[in-house]
C-alpha cells in the first residue's frame, strides 16, 4: 500500500515562521511534480478555513492546500482549539464542535483520545499522497507538556518523519535558542532532529558564517539554510501576533506615501478577535490606510476615518459587552450619524444590530445585551453553529456580482419589517444544498452594512466597489480596475518558494525524504 514520506518543521518558538515555511515546502514539492498534502495534528487559531464540504479547520491549513493545489480536508487538521474565555477552548475536531474545555480537563481527559484521532488523520492522509509536511506547535522543549504531546517529537515518531527545527533570528539569541532546545529534548528525540533552518535572517550572511560553523560542529547537525527576511508576501496570518506585525508593515508602507489620498480605514481591535483574514485584501489595496481601533484615544478620532470595520469574534457577547463598557458604542454611533461609514462581518454583523439575546446560554448565562444599534435586527445564539461554503449574488450598491465565501456564526436573525438584503446565497455544499436565501443587511443610504459571510472582501469588483464610494464621499475619483486578489496571492505562493528554494539546500530536504 502507497504510504507518503514525511518531513515534520518544529520550532524553537511560537511564530518563528513555522506556518510559512511549510506553505513554501508544499509548494515547491508540488512545482517539483510530487502529490502533496500538509499536516498539523492541533492547531490553535481563531482565524478559521472553511473546507468545502462545510468543516472547519485552521487557516494556516487550508492555505497550505492552497499551495498545494488541492483541496483542504479535516484530516489535514484534526484539531482544532479556539480560545473562547480565559483557559478555556472550543474544541473542534474534524472540523465539528465538540464542545468547551479547560486546559487542564482537555490536557487530563481528551488528550489520549487525541491523539489517536491525529493517528488516524495522519495515515489516512498518507494513502494517496507522495509527500506531508508536517508542522509543529510552539516548541518541542516546553517540558511540563512533553509527556503526553501530540504535536510535536511523540508526532514526529508516529510519522516516522525526520525533523528540522526553525529558529527566528529576528528576535535574536538565535543560537541559545537552537542550543537550548536540544539540550531539553531526550537523546531519543535530538537524534530526531537532522538539522536547522535560521529564519527571518537581515544583513550580510558573511558575517553570520562563523556563527553557523560553531552550530554545526557544537551539535553535529548542518543548517540546512539561512532565510533571509521576506516582507509583504500577500498571505494570510494564523494568529493576531502575526497580524499585529503586518499591520506595521503596512502603516511603514502608508507613511512612506505620505498617506496622500489614501482611504482611512478603521479595524476595532476586539479581545476575542476571529477570522480576520477577512481584512487581508484591503491590506494590499494602494489606496487604502489600515489600522486599529483599540484605544479610548482611538475611538476618540472616530471622525478621521472613512470607515469602520467591526470583524469577528469567537465570543460575541463578551466583545459587544467590552464595547459598552468601555464607552465605544456611543462614539460609533455619532460616528455614523455625522456621515460614516461601518461594515460587520460574522459576529461583528450581529454586533451591528439592536440586540443580542442568548436564551439558551449557549455563552452568556442566558443574558441578553443592546447591540450597537446600526441595523434593524436582532440576534438570538444558537447552540448549533452555521459552518459552510456559500456562493451567490451582491447587488449592493447597484452592481449584480458573483460573490461566494464561508459562512461560520450561531445567531438567527430576527429582521424588522421592510430591511433590505442585499445578498443572494446558496450554500455549495451537497450534503445541505439549499435554495437561494436572502442574507445580510445595508441601511437605506448603504453608509451601514454587514453580512454573516466571510471572505467576500476577497471579491476584486465589489471591494473595489465599496472602496470606491469611501473616495467619492471624499470628492475623489474612482479606481476604475481593481487589483486581482487570487492571482496576487497564487503569485506570492510562487514568490514565496522561489524565495526558500534560493536559500535552502534542497538536496539534503530531498535526501532526508528519501
Amino acid at each position: 500500500m502507497k504510504r507518503a514520506r514525511t518531513i515534520m518543521l518544529q520550532g524553537t518558538a511560537s511564530d518563528v515562521g513555522k506556518s510559512l515555511l511549510a506553505t513554501a515546502l508544499c509548494r515547491i514539492f508540488r512545482q517539483d511534480g510530487y502529490a502533496v498534502a500538509p499536516f498539523k495534528s492541533q492547531n490553535m487559531s481563531l482565524n478559521s478555513y472553511v473546507t468545502v464540504d462545510g468543516q472547519e479547520i485552521g487557516q494556516a491549513q487550508g492555505m497550505q492546500a492552497d499551495a498545494c493545489q488541492i483541496v483542504a480536508t479535516t484530516d489535514m487538521n484534526p484539531i482544532l482549539l479556539k480560545p473562547s474565555q480565559d483557559m478555556v477552548s472550543q474544541v473542534i475536531v474534524h472540523g465539528k464542535p465538540y464542545r468547551e474545555l479547560d486546559a487542564r480537563t482537555y490536557r487530563e481527559e481528551y488528550l489520549e483520545e487525541a491523539g489517536q484521532i491525529v493517528r488516524d488523520a495522519l495515515e489516512r492522509l498518507r494513502r494517496d499522497k507522495d509527500i506531508v509536511v508536517i508542522e509543529g506547535a510552539g516548541s518541542p522543549a516546553e517540558i511540563n507538556l512533553k509527556d503526553r504531546d501530540i504535536v510535536n517529537m511523540n508526532l514526529a515518531k508516529w510519522a516516522d518523519a525526520p525533523v528540522i527545527l526553525v529558529a527566528d533570528i529576528d528576535r535574536g539569541g538565535v543560537f541559545a535558542s537552537i542550543v537550548g532546545t536540544l539540550e531539553l529534548l531526550t537523546a531519543a528525540e535530538r537524534a530526531k532532529v537532522s538539522g536547522f533552518i535560521i529564519n527571518k535572517f537581515r544583513g550580510d550572511i558573511s558575517l553570520l558564517q562563523p556563527g553557523l560553523d560553531w552550530l554545526e560542529h557544537k551539535t553535529g547537525k548542518p543548517v540546512y539554510g539561512v532565510i533571509p527576511y521576506l516582507s509583504q508576501l500577500e498571505l494570510e496570518e494564523e494568529d493576531s501576533a502575526s497580524l499585529d506585525h503586518k499591520m506595521k508593515l503596512h502603516r511603514s508602507k502608508c507613511d512612506a506615501k505620505q498617506r496622500h489620498d489614501l482611504i482611512e480605514i478603521g479595524v476595532v481591535k476586539l479581545p476575542r478577535m476571529a477570522n480576520f483574514a477577512d481584512l487581508d485584501p484591503l491590506l494590499h489595496e494602494s489606496d487604502v490606510h489600515m489600522r486599529f481601533i483599540d484605544k479610548r484615544s482611538d475611538w476618540e478620532e472616530l471622525g478621521a476615518v472613512d470607515a469602520v470595520i467591526i470583524p469577528g469574534s469567537q465570543h460575541v457577547y463578551d466583545d459587544l459587552l467590552f464595547l459598552r463598557k468601555n464607552g465605544f458604542v456611543d462614539k460609533l454611533q455619532e460616528y455614523v450619524v455625522d456621515g460614516g461609514y461601518c461594515v460587520g462581518f460574522g459576529s461583528g454583523y450581529s454586533m451591528l444590530g439592536e440586540r443580542l439575546k442568548d436564551p439558551k446560554c449557549v455563552m452568556s448565562r442566558g443574558l441578553d445585551i443592546a447591540g450597537l444599534g446600526l441595523l434593524p435586527f436582532e440576534t438570538t445564539l444558537e447552540s448549533h453553529q452555521q459552518v459552510g461554503r456559500v456562493s451567490g449574488t451582491s447587488r449592493l450598491y447597484g452592481k449584480q456580482l458573483a460573490i461566494s465565501g464561508f459562512k461560520l456564526h450561531l445567531g438567527e436573525m430576527e429582521l424588522r419589517a421592510g430591511v433590505d438584503q442585499p445578498f443572494l446565497l446558496q450554500c455549495d455544499s451537497e450534503s445541505e444544498r439549499t435554495s437561494f436565501y436572502k442574507e445580510g443587511v445595508v441601511s437605506p443610504d448603504g453608509r451601514v452594512w454587514g453580512t454573516h459571510m466571510h471572505g467576500i472582501l476577497h471579491h476584486d469588483l465589489l471591494r473595489r466597489t465599496w472602496l470606491n464610494q469611501l473616495r467619492l464621499r471624499n470628492g475623489w475619483t474612482a479606481h476604475p480596475e481593481p487589483s486581482d486578489f487570487g492571482q496576487r496571492r497564487e503569485r506570492a505562493f510562487d514568490r514565496l518558494a522561489d524565495h526558500v528554494r534560493q536559500h535552502l539546500d534542497l538536496h539534503k530536504v530531498y535526501a532526508l525524504l528519501r
